[in-house]
C-alpha cells in the first residue's frame, strides 16, 4: 500500500513538472551542483508529450467555482476586495446541514458561470470571522457586494431558493 502511495505522489509530482516546463527541453537551465544528475531526468519526462499537447497543459486555466478561507488576510483580499458579488459560505465540519448545503451552493455558483465567487469559512478555524459578521447557527451564508452585507440566509434552501437568491445578489 504504501508503494502505491509513492508512486502515486511521484506521478503527480511528475505531471505538475510536465505542465511547467517550456516546450522545448533546450530551454531548460540546468544548475551544476551534486543534484544536477537529478536533474537531467526532468527533459525525459517532456518526451512522452507531444509539444501541442505540453502547450495545452500549461495553459489551461484553472478557476475554482469556490475557495475556503485561509485566515483573515485572505478573507480580505478575495472577499471583501473582490470585484465580483462573493457568497461566503459559515459552515462547520460536524454540521450535517452544511454538508448538504454545501454542493448545492458549489451547483448554483457554477451555474452563473463567473458572475459570482464563494467563499467557505469554517467557523471553528476562523472564530473571529463568524463573530464579525454575526453568525449564530450554521449554516449560514452572506452575499457581499464591494466589502458589504447586501444579503443572508441560514439554513438549507432548496435549488430554485438558491437560484433566486443568486439572481437577486448578481443584480440581474
Amino acid at each position: 500500500m504504501a508503494h502505491r502511495l509513492v508512486f502515486r505522489r511521484v506521478w503527480t509530482l511528475s505531471v505538475k513538472d510536465v505542465r511547467c516546463l517550456p516546450s522545448s527541453p533546450s530551454t531548460i537551465a540546468m544548475p551544476s551542483s551534486s543534484f544536477s544528475t537529478s536533474l537531467h531526468s526532468v527533459p525525459s519526462r517532456v518526451s512522452f508529450l507531444a509539444p501541442s499537447q505540453t502547450q495545452s497543459l500549461r495553459h489551461t486555466p484553472c478557476r475554482a467555482v469556490s475557495f475556503n478561507v485561509q485566515d483573515n488576510e485572505d478573507f480580505t483580499e478575495r472577499v471583501i476586495n473582490s470585484q465580483l458579488p462573493v457568497l461566503v459560505d459559515f459552515h462547520a465540519q460536524w454540521c450535517g446541514p452544511c454538508k448538504i448545503l454545501g454542493p448545492r451552493l458549489e451547483k448554483a455558483v457554477a451555474k452563473q458561470k463567473g458572475r459570482v465567487a464563494m467563499a467557505k469559512v469554517d467557523i471553528d478555524d476562523h472564530t473571529d470571522l463568524a463573530i464579525e459578521y454575526g453568525v449564530s447557527a450554521v449554516p449560514t451564508v452572506i452575499a457581499m457586494r464591494g466589502g458589504d452585507v447586501v444579503d443572508r440566509f441560514v439554513g438549507i434552501k432548496d435549488d430554485d431558493q438558491l437560484d433566486s437568491f443568486l439572481t437577486k445578489v448578481i443584480g440581474k
